[in-house]
């Protein structure tokens, strides 16, 4: 699954580059609140980059494993909806960006779940 350690090596990337753009760019621009959301988001997106690169690492190992290749999708939509939706919500102050937020959450859950099973059942 080469594809989830290029999707894992770019968002590592991005979530260094947004993480930099947090500390500087947004310094002084954002209140204390928005960028404790801000750098959850960042966080949350290095977990999860990481965790692609996990799930690309272990793909050589668990071959057909439909629940990790799952797994590694629902880690990047959860990226997507969580990360992105922290970084929009804190940035524009559109509260109704909140909303998405929790769609991400369990994306996040869901494909650990998933990766615990394909864990189980491959190792």
């Amino acid at each position: 699954m080469k594809l989830f350690l290029i999707l894992g090596a770019v968002n590592a990337a991005l979530a260094v580059m947004l993480g930099a753009f947090g500390a500087h760019g947004l310094e002084g621009k954002l209140s204390e609140r928005m960028i404790e959301v801000y750098k959850t988001g960042v966080q949350y997106h290095m977990y999860h980059a990481i965790g692609l690169l996990i799930v690309g690492l272990l793909a050589g190992k668990l071959t057909n494993s439909g629940a990790l290749h799952w797994s590694g999708w629902l880690m990047f939509i959860g990226i997507i909806l969580f990360s992105g939706s922290l970084y929009a919500l804190s940035t524009t102050g559109i509260s109704k960006l909140g909303i998405i937020t929790p769609f991400g959450g369990v994306a996040f859950i869901a494909g650990w779940v998933l990766f615990i099973m394909a864990a189980v059942k491959g190792l």
